[in-house]
C-alpha cells in the first residue's frame, strides 16, 4: 500500500493561493489579482486527478479581481486531460479559464503556472500557497 492509498482522499485537499506574476502592466506583480482553489494536491505538488474524481464536487476556485466581484465555480477536467476553472455563473465552457499544462506543474510556493483567460490572454502566476484545509 502506498502511502497516497493509506491517506483519506479528503486529507489531500488543498487551498492553493495563485497571485499574477509580474507583467508589464503589473510591474511588481498583483497580490489583488489571481485564484485561490481547492484541489487533491500531492505531497509533490501535483493534482491528483484521480482523487479528484471522487471529490470534484468539493474542488471550488474563486478568481478575485480588486477592481471587480469575486467569480466562484468550480476546478474541472476537461476534454483531453486539462484542467480548467468554470464559473457557476457563467456556466459556458467559453468563459472557463483553462491552465496551461496544469498537469505536469507542481504548486509549491514560489513556483508559476499559466493560466489561459476567456479573452485568449495567457497570465502567469505565481503560486503564494499550498494549505491543508482545516
Amino acid at each position: 500500500m502506498t502511502a497516497i492509498q493509506a491517506r483519506s482522499p479528503a486529507t489531500m485537499l488543498r487551498r492553493v493561493r495563485l497571485e499574477l506574476a509580474r507583467e508589464p502592466r503589473h510591474p511588481e506583480g498583483s497580490r489583488n489579482i489571481g485564484y485561490e482553489f481547492i484541489a487533491p494536491v500531492s505531497d509533490e505538488g501535483r493534482i491528483l486527478a484521480d482523487v479528484y474524481a471522487h471529490l470534484k464536487d468539493r474542488c471550488r476556485v474563486r478568481r478575485f479581481n480588486g477592481t471587480e466581484p469575486d467569480e466562484l465555480g468550480h476546478l474541472v477536467r476537461k476534454r483531453g486531460g486539462a484542467w480548467a476553472f468554470h464559473y457557476d455563473i457563467h456556466g459556458d465552457p467559453l468563459h472557463d479559464d483553462t491552465g496551461f499544462r496544469i498537469d505536469t506543474h507542481r504548486f509549491k510556493p514560489g513556483e508559476y503556472v499559466s493560466i489561459k483567460e476567456p479573452a485568449g490572454d495567457l497570465k502567469t502566476y505565481r503560486v503564494i500557497s499550498v494549505l491543508e484545509l482545516d
